[in-house]
């Protein structure tokens, strides 16, 4: 009930004389409409929202119970009273079953009575309300909550569709879809391996959410540098009171998993004591968490991910051969950019969408020489350098076209070669690649100059006059040496 509002009540009766007492002594409380027959009444409920019907139960035509009754039909949330001066028990019955009349006030009434009664039948009529209101609420909200959790599925299994994963026509990565589409349904455990930003966790991901665990949970959990007994408790769960800050019981991941998918990354990166620990839970499909003695059966997939050449650790003993096997019951390789150059333009428009729509900056594209610059570069850092350095060019940027002068100033150092991608320039130095035996002090000077020049031409916009008071040479001096070695800015 709203405290600022009174409840309005709606009283019936044929007298004149018995309306206006009652409209006197209810004005306190109250707000009150009087009606003198039931057709009055039935218009009146038609036209507003009343609380309470107080009625009289001898009128001529219809009697208070039979009014009671439509109002029942109709609006079932109004409080229904009956004033009478008789005890028919005929009536009382048909009120109280067919009205569902909320209680019967005899004649002649007290006023404190009479207020009573109303008082209570408009609280129990607001709670009802109230309650009903918030179930249908709660039934919204559940049916919310399911749509959205729904949707949610729908779209982590369109995200990781296999044919949305950002590639160009000829990538290396059309095989590697294509394992996972034929392992993907199967219940098998995969050790994926490939370098640092190669995406494992991407394609653990669409592992996941083109199998039969689709709908289930996917953890994940990086073991890389993790103490064991943290790592022990974060995967197997712990017992209150089993360490010092151990307040509740907690449920490890494999438990949270229960059904789905767990991705363990950086496997390799494991102890020798972890691994038997791990190994048994592989083996016996069962947990026990730290502290307890209980333990529990899971029906988790394992998914695992390294870096690292585990075959080689294998033969160098520094990882359980038996453990190898239980994760590598298929295996995934996943190549690194150095072997992708295609994909370079397509990812790098793909990043450079994505840090428009999260920076709100407009971005059109790459300039020609920025893109060539960005394909020569060989990307040790992998997909996580590009998009790294995509977002960078985005935020220097002054327009919505990207040029080559944004790009990082060692990945202009570069030394291509042709089809491979060079080293930057200082590690070139140090390893004197790019030289034939025979090539000359003269040779290699010329070609060092040529990149020198190369590269502050590119920071430069192709700006002559800067770049020649950074490089100490006059105007023609810089264009004698640009023509020599055959520079010129991309059209």
């Amino acid at each position: 009930m709203n405290v600022y509002q009174r409840p309005l009540v709606l009283c019936v009766d044929d007298e004149l004389r018995s309306l206006e007492t009652l409209e006197r002594t209810l004005d306190e409380e109250f707000d009150v409409i009087c009606s003198r027959s039931a057709d009055e009444a039935l218009e009146v409920l038609a036209k507003q929202p009343v609380t309470a019907v107080l009625c009289d139960q001898r009128m001529p035509g219809t009697s208070g119970v039979d009014l009671l009754i439509q109002v029942r039909q109709q609006w079932p949330a109004t409080a229904r009273l009956i004033l009478s001066g008789y005890t028919d028990s005929e009536d009382i019955i048909r009120g109280l079953n067919e009205a569902g009349i909320f209680q019967y006030v005899t004649k002649p009434w007290h006023p404190d009575h009479l207020m009573l009664a109303l008082r209570n039948a408009c609280r129990l009529v607001t709670l009802e309300n109230e309650n009903e209101q918030l179930s249908t609420e709660m039934r919204l909200t559940a049916n919310q909550a399911e749509t959205r959790i729904a949707e949610k599925k729908a779209r982590l299994r369109q995200q990781f569709d296999l044919d949305e994963i950002v590639r160009s026509v000829d990538s290396p990565l059309n095989s590697v879809c294509r394992q996972v589409q034929q392992i993907a349904p199967y219940d098998v455990s995969v050790l994926i391996s490939g370098p640092s930003g190669t995406g494992k966790e991407l394609f653990a991901r669409a592992l996941h959410y083109n199998s039969l665990r689709a709908e289930q949970p996917f953890v994940v959990e990086n073991c890389g540098a993790m103490p064991d007994d943290l790592l022990a408790s974060e995967l197997f769960g712990h017992r209150k009171g089993a360490f010092t800050g151990a307040m509740n019981d907690h449920a490890g991941l494999f438990e949270q998993a229960d059904g789905g998918t767990i991705f363990l990354d950086e496997i390799g990166d494991i102890s020798p004591a972890f691994q038997v620990m791990l190994l048994r839970v592989l083996q016996e499909r069962e947990v026990r968490r730290v502290g307890d003695d209980r333990r529990r059966p899971v029906n988790v997939r394992v998914l695992a991910a390294t870096n690292r050449d585990l075959e080689a650790e294998v033969a160098a003993g520094r990882f359980r051969e038996d453990l190898y096997y239980r994760l590598a019951e298929m295996t995934l390789t996943l190549p690194p950019m150095a072997r992708r150059r295609g994909d370079i333009p397509v990812l790098a428009n793909h990043f450079l969408q994505l840090a428009s729509e999260s920076f709100a900056k407009p971005a059109s594209g790459f300039s020609d020489e920025a893109m060539e610059a960005l394909c020569a570069w060989h990307w040790p850092g992998n997909v996580r350098e590009l998009q790294n350095e995509i977002r960078r060019m985005l935020v220097l940027a002054p327009g919505e076209t990207l040029g080559a002068e944004l790009i990082s100033p060692r990945l202009l150092r570069q030394l291509p070669d042709g089809s491979e991608p060079e080293p930057m320039l200082e590690a070139f130095l140090i390893r004197q690649q790019g030289w034939s035996e025979g090539s000359t002090l003269k040779e290699k000077t010329e070609l060092l100059e040529k990149q020198l020049l190369r590269e502050t031409m590119i920071r430069h916009k192709w700006n002559k006059s800067r770049a020649a008071d950074e490089l100490g040479l006059s105007r023609v001096g810089l264009r004698a040496k640009l023509d020599r070695y055959g520079l010129e800015p991309k059209a």
